[in-house]
């Protein structure tokens, strides 16, 4: 049987094993100085990779590697002591040529200033490097495992409010969870780290007495020269695994103590470290100074001076150059007395207004949450109305006031709400529920009763039963209701020749032979506005436009299309409506008073003003208002129940006092319908 394994699952564990084999199997000396190589050039890219990061998320194997740096280094330890101590009477290459050059070259062959180099190493990077990456690597892991619970909470609140789908959902939580295993890791990978430098010292001083021990009792040397010689192989061998071991804890304390930023460590230095010339300046000064008390190395102190002022010079020019470009870039002419175009207003079809205190949810710009939302908004839009809104155009407005937002459609107000920006709002629960310290206000969008509370408090509103948004979420709920309500006004000429010009490559064909020829993009425009008007959704264009090109084609008025393209759309707008529900709970209309609406029509898909007499028009509209209430409190869906001819009508009227108000006819329904009348409105339509 052959196993076709990819090379990328058969390194690591062939490499693991390898190393472990080294504590076991004897190596010659040319094989020590290969892998001592290796290793210094492991380290050096470590390193790197480490400063070059932007996040844990680019390095999250690095515990890992930590652990199998620790374990090569280890594992060289044991081979070279192997033919130290076997083959280190020969002279001070028995060991290799790797840890004779640190031997001799690094510390000048003086074996106790090799000692005192190895100490000095190793407890620099015991004490201070290892030890301080620990224990920021713990910190930031129990802060991690803190923060876990009200990020997870964040992402099920996006998720709930439609800003993300699940699959972001799911990324985010795994986001979360990955970042506490980082750092939980890094925190026990430095304990190997520093087990490393304890192990160091211990196979110094094992190199050092077993060397001369053999070197006398074996090998016939006196002492004088066992010592020399072994402890500058025992020096050399330290050495030349304590410097890779030096690098690699600077790069575990390089990821550990960096911030997570869109930028690598070098950038950050380069941005930030580098980013005025005064400080240059001022070193350069204070450099100068120190130069000119006698006794002080002038030399040294004046040349440095001169090197900081001259990068003070290059940073300031080059500011400098960036202050003139971005003015001059940023420059408009001189006004002129001339009125042009350019002087008209242009009103934007949606806007929201911020006072002052609200500026700060889209400080960000395109990253505030706010306006993340916002796109999201118009995302869920599409989908499930199909068509592309115009943008949202936000700016601010001084004169509002500090706390209150305003929805402008067409440049006229629609709504306004108010949000406190430092707060949390808590929205009441149904039924019995403990009241909940904080500023009791009403939620914009739905009139519920509401509470902002301090952001501390959240934890005990979500457990007393409440619902607890940020103030982006109330906003963004707001849009939501009006961008549904308003859908058929934000509908224009221009999203209409857009919407063409999308479904013309799904359906080259049937676009070619209706429009223009049988359908006027105006003549849609208009259909589909009725459509969205009643709350029915337009992603079937493909039908919408074969119906209404066979409608216009027998010169069938446009009003007088809604009815065939409802019905043809029936299956779509009860499942919107009533959803998966075999059951359909709505009011009906007594057929007394529906036979008056049918005469007061005549021949017309709609009553004109003042056909229907008003006090009935407003019996009718208390009715409906009482009923409707009462499915919702019944937890059904608003719907009114009527006959074709009187639908359109009738539905214009009970949207005027309940928007949410669905008229459906006895037609659209299916034939299998189970339709449970929970109450008749207008029984007495006198």
């Amino acid at each position: 049987m052959r196993l076709n394994l990819p090379l990328s699952t058969t390194v690591a564990p062939v490499l693991v094993l390898l190393v472990l084999g080294m504590m076991l199997l004897p190596l010659p000396a040319l094989a020590l100085d290969g892998l001592f190589t290796f290793n210094i050039g492991v380290s050096m890219l470590v390193l790197l990779s480490a400063m070059n990061m932007r996040s844990f998320k680019d390095f999250v194997a690095f515990p890992s590697i930590l652990l199998l740096t620790t374990l090569l280094r280890l594992s060289l330890n044991v081979a070279s002591t192997r033919v130290v101590l076997l083959n280190g009477h020969t002279g001070p290459g028995a060991a290799g040529n790797v840890i004779e050059a640190f031997a001799e070259f690094l510390i000048g062959g003086s074996y106790a200033v090799g000692v005192v180099v190895f100490l000095i190493l190793t407890i620099i990077n015991f004490v201070v490097i290892t030890k301080g990456a620990g224990r920021v690597a713990e910190v930031a892991a129990r802060f991690a495992l803190d923060a876990m619970p009200g990020k997870q909470m964040a992402i099920d609140a996006d998720l709930n409010t439609g800003a993300i789908r699940e699959e972001e959902a799911r990324k985010r939580r795994a986001e979360v969870g990955q970042e506490a295993d980082f750092f939980g890791s890094m925190d026990g990978a430095s304990k190997f780290v520093r087990g490393d430098a304890m192990v160091g010292i211990l196979i110094l001083v094992i190199n050092l007495v077993g060397g001369v021990a053999v070197g006398t009792l074996q090998h016939g040397l006196d002492f004088g020269a066992a010592l020399q010689l072994y402890a500058t192989l025992a020096v050399g061998d330290g050495l030349v695994a304590q410097v890779p071991a030096l690098i690699i804890s600077t790069a575990a304390g390089i990821v550990v103590t960096r911030v997570s930023t869109d930028q690598d460590f070098s950038a950050q230095l380069g941005q930030q470290l580098v980013a005025g010339g005064q400080s240059f300046y001022m070193v350069g000064g204070i450099l100068a100074l120190l130069g000119l008390i006698p006794g002080m190395p002038h030399l040294a102190f004046r040349s440095f001076a001169a090197l900081f002022g001259g990068l003070g010079w290059l940073i300031t020019r080059r500011q400098w150059a960036t202050a003139q470009a971005a003015s001059a870039a940023q420059a408009k002419p001189a006004a002129s007395d001339e009125v042009d175009w350019s002087d008209v207003p242009v009103i934007e079809p949606l806007c929201l207004e911020l006072p002052y205190r609200l500026i700060s949810l889209v400080d960000a710009g395109d990253d505030s949450d706010l306006i993340k939302r916002i796109r999201a908004i118009r995302k869920k839009f599409v989908g499930e109305v199909g068509f592309l809104i115009p943008s949202v155009h936000i700016r601010d407005n001084l004169q509002l006031p500090p706390e209150v937002y305003r929805f402008l459609l067409y440049g006229a107000e629609v709504a306004r709400g108010q949000v406190l920006p430092d707060r949390l709002l808590a929205i009441d629960p149904p039924g019995e529920h403990k009241p909940i310290e904080g500023i009791a206000v009403r939620d914009p969008t739905y009139g519920m009763p509401a509470t902002w509370i301090t952001r501390d408090r959240r934890a005990a509103a979500m457990a007393a039963g409440y619902t607890v948004v940020e103030p982006a979420v109330v906003i963004t709920t707001h849009l939501d209701q009006l961008i549904a309500q308003h859908a058929h006004e934000l509908l224009g000429r221009q999203e209409t020749h857009e919407l063409i010009e999308h479904f013309k490559t799904r359906f080259p064909k049937l676009v070619e032979e209706t429009m223009p020829k049988l359908v006027q993009p105006a003549q849609l425009q208009r259909v589909l506005q009725l459509l969205l008007e009643e709350g029915v959704t337009v992603r079937d264009l493909r039908t919408i436009l074969e119906v209404t090109a066979e409608q216009l084609g027998r010169n069938v008025a446009i009003n007088d299309i809604v009815t065939p393209l409802r019905h043809a759309l029936r299956r779509q707008i009860v499942q919107d409506v009533f959803g998966d529900s075999e059951q359909y709970h709505v009011a009906g209309l007594h057929p007394d008073f529906e036979r008056l609406v049918e005469q007061a029509i005549g021949g017309e898909a709609v009553a004109p003003d003042g056909a229907i007499e008003p006090n009935l028009a407003r019996r009718f509209l208390e009715e409906v208002m009482v009923a409707m209430d009462e499915l919702e409190t019944l937890g059904h869906a608003p719907v009114l129940l009527c006959g074709q001819r009187a639908r359109m009508t009738l539905s214009r009227l009970a949207r005027r006092v309940r928007p949410q108000t669905v008229v459906l006819a006895m037609s659209e329904l299916p034939p299998t319908a189970k339709v449970n009348f929970q109450r008749i409105v207008c029984q007495r339509p006198g």
